[in-house]
């Protein structure tokens, strides 16, 4: 049975997304990802949010590969880009990227991490993760990235003594709570390249925080800005939300004049 709400403000998302003049290079992306505010990298169909990929490339249809006069099996050009550009982000600090919401990547705007951050309950200061209720694993692993900087899982194991498992779990975990955050690739004698992971708070200062009822605000407007319509239910595939948190959010926007709500069948919509 196909879910209608995804239907609704997926469709919207790619009339707004598709319109748009596909860009063409990084400081593009980075002033598209501005303007967005929060993204995917690729699109998908249960995420209502614009991706990186739809700008490049300016569909939703993904291609990954070509074959090269080789006959060797090659990125396409836009998938290069995709690939490329969510690395280099930030690691020219143009935008923030990881699993912050769910086990896909996000991309996140600069000026989005305000509202973010307030939602942590953490003060700020690089050493903040102290504050949050971490398990040993997840401990260790940001006590090794404070004291020798941004970090590869590889490099993690080692300062650590923990298992890849144990890392790479504690990795995604600590990105969902905005405590790590991708930094950089870090090039290996084999294979693809290894994402150094940072602080948030050290890479990614922040001063003055919003309320926490003003974060929720701002970051459920931006969701519905990008994407033009979507449920309670689409707001919490994208911000890793529930639904009741989502629809309570967006019922504000409506008290407040910054949205309209309508029925259709019986499902609340937002635009």
């Amino acid at each position: 049975m196909r879910d209608r709400s995804r239907d609704a403000s997926s469709s919207t998302s790619r009339r707004s997304t598709s319109t748009q003049r596909p860009i063409k290079s990084i400081r593009g992306a980075a002033a598209w990802l501005d303007r967005v505010g929060i993204a995917a990298l690729l699109p998908g169909s249960e995420l209502v949010l614009p991706s990186l990929w739809e700008a490049i490339s300016g569909t939703r249809a993904v291609e990954w590969a070509e074959i090269d006069p080789d006959g060797r099996n090659v990125f396409t050009p836009e998938m290069a880009k995709c690939w490329s550009w969510k690395d280099e982000l930030p690691a020219r600090e143009l935008g923030v990227v990881g699993k912050h919401f769910g086990r896909w990547a996000a991309l996140v705007a600069p000026r989005m991490l305000p509202p973010l951050y307030a939602l942590t309950g953490r003060s700020g200061q690089a050493n903040d993760f102290r504050e949050a209720e971490l398990t040993p694993v997840q401990l260790d692993v940001c006590e090794a990235v404070l004291g020798a900087g941004p970090s590869t899982g590889p490099e993690l194991r080692a300062l650590t003594g923990l298992e890849k498992k144990q890392v790479d779990a504690a990795v995604v975990a600590l990105q969902r709570t905005f405590v790590l955050t991708n930094s950089r690739v870090v090039e290996q004698r084999n294979g693809w390249g290894a994402i150094a992971v940072d602080l948030v708070a050290r890479r990614w200062p922040q001063k003055k925080l919003p309320a926490v009822d003003e974060a929720e605000r701002m970051l459920a407007a931006t969701v519905l800005g990008s994407c033009g319509e979507i449920s309670a239910a689409d707001l919490g595939g994208a911000l890793g939300w529930r639904v009741k948190r989502s629809r309570e959010t967006l019922d504000r926007l409506v008290e407040r004049g910054e949205a309209k709500r309508s029925e259709n069948g019986g499902l609340a919509l937002y635009r």
